[in-house]
């Protein structure tokens, strides 16, 4: 079984989880944070349980991969294309939780707080967290390039 389709296993899990239980969820909970959260957990479940990442006891140590691939959805412009190639390394240089963080925050549209239940950090934590993330991509980066990620609409 390929790590894809474990992953389509655990995203298959929470929502079977959903309905079992269905009767018990809160229903004033943000639905996009809570499926981010339930399925990352899930994940870190699964590596513990199969004894992937024997060591690893909770999900701070799990790598976060994911490649910023937003220049499909940009216009084929080579300059902007120039940007978000320097764009995409510079997130990459980023550590795996700053790179998550920021994924959640402004490609998942999700708040501050809801970034902060899904990662299992308070508040303030996850404030510096991001804080620190766009100071390094400041530094690596001119900040009209920065536009692009803190404006990109996912939809």
């Amino acid at each position: 079984m390929t790590g894809e389709d474990r992953v389509k296993d655990c995203v298959q899990d929470v929502f079977v989880d959903i309905w079992t239980y269905r009767y018990k969820l809160n229903e004033a909970m943000v639905v996009k944070a809570y499926l981010l959260s339930s399925v990352r957990k899930r994940i870190a479940r699964l590596h513990h349980r199969e004894h992937i990442f024997s060591n690893i006891k909770n999900t701070d140590s799990l790598e976060f991969l994911f490649d910023f691939s937003i220049e499909d959805r940009l216009i084929a412009d080579e300059t902007t294309a120039k940007k978000v190639e320097q764009l995409n390394k510079s997130i990459n240089k980023l550590s795996d939780r700053q790179k998550e963080a920021i994924y959640l925050r402004y490609h998942q549209g999700l708040t501050v707080d809801q970034v902060a239940d899904v990662l299992n950090l308070n508040y303030q934590s996850t404030k510096n967290l991001l804080h620190r993330a766009i100071l390094q991509l400041r530094r690596d980066f001119p900040i009209s390039a920065l536009f692009l990620l803190l404006n990109f609409s996912p939809n």
